[in-house]
């Protein structure tokens, strides 16, 4: 049984005449009657009963009408669904992030790829830059919104924005009250900062400016997440060092910039260049060139 067969007869059962449905189709009458014959054969019943002047269907005919119209529905949905496939219409986009993109370049971007592509079915994982550029090479992702630098020979990069380094202090400390603060008002203080086992590039960074201020940073505790260290703050534990952007404390944490005019981090978009993901390309039609500033 072929579809095509399928299709002539429901044509048929439409029309309730051969000529019309032949038409229809833009086929001979000859041609369709030998394709509704054929479905007879494959099937092993009359579906028509011949026997009066109209054409009218038999009682198996009736059952086989009823399923082979939604079985028509079906299929046309699959070939519908393959081509938007296809297109990046439909299928799955699977997102890496690093938490600090959660506060503006991960929302953005996600809702400005869900406003263009609804039906393509968007997961995001949290992860570090070193996990994601793996997740990347295995094919694991087809995204990171991640802190370059980054080692990956096959790697493309997208720079999103770039981001200053801001003082997050206790509310309340000495140094609240000041427009910015300079590293070196803070050679005394305790300090929380990110884990260098998950972000060895962010820590190394954030040390080696300190001991350009003259000091080396007393590091009381380390976290994984700026939500953790922002909580460790509010609670006195230390100050630290955050990229920006930060999330809210309620005003028991205080964020102040930097005297020193430092470097900025990058917040890049990252994808394989392997990656013939046709939902990856939409989204990458998606986001902006631009740096964001």
């Amino acid at each position: 049984m072929e579809l095509r067969q399928v299709r002539a007869f429901m044509a048929v059962v439409d029309e309730g005449h051969v000529g019309r449905a032949a038409q229809r189709l833009h086929v001979t009458q000859p041609t369709l009657s030998r394709q509704v014959a054929a479905l007879e054969r494959a099937v092993g019943v009359p579906l028509f009963d011949r026997s009066g002047r109209a054409l009218s269907l038999t009682p198996a005919g009736e059952v086989f009408a009823a399923g082979a119209r939604d079985l028509v529905r079906r299929a046309d949905d699959v070939v519908s669904g393959a081509r938007r496939a296809h297109r990046g219409e439909l299928g799955v986009l699977r997102i890496g992030f690093v938490q600090s993109a959660t506060f503006e370049a991960l929302p953005r971007m996600v809702r400005d790829f869900r406003a263009a592509w609804p039906s393509v079915r968007v997961e995001v994982t949290a992860m570090t830059t070193l996990v994601q550029v793996a997740a990347l090479a295995d094919d694991a992702l087809d995204v990171g919104l991640l802190r370059p630098p980054v080692v990956g020979p096959e790697l493309e990069l997208r720079t999103l924005s770039r981001d200053p380094l801001l003082v997050a202090l206790p509310g309340g400390h000495r140094l609240a009250e000041r427009e910015r603060v300079a590293l070196a008002d803070l050679a005394t203080e305790s300090f929380v900062l990110y884990g260098r086992e998950s972000g060895p590039a962010v820590h190394d960074t954030i040390v080696g400016f300190c001991r350009e201020a003259g000091f080396s940073p007393r590091i009381v505790q380390e976290a994984v997440d700026v939500q953790t260290i922002v909580a460790l703050v509010a609670g006195g534990l230390g100050v630290s060092l955050l990229i920006s952007p930060v999330p809210g404390a309620g005003g028991s944490v205080v964020f102040r910039p930097l005297v020193e005019e430092l470097p900025p981090w990058e917040m890049a978009l990252a994808w394989s260049r392997r990656n013939r993901s046709p939902v990856l390309t939409r989204l990458l039609e998606t986001v902006p060139v631009d740096v964001v500033p």
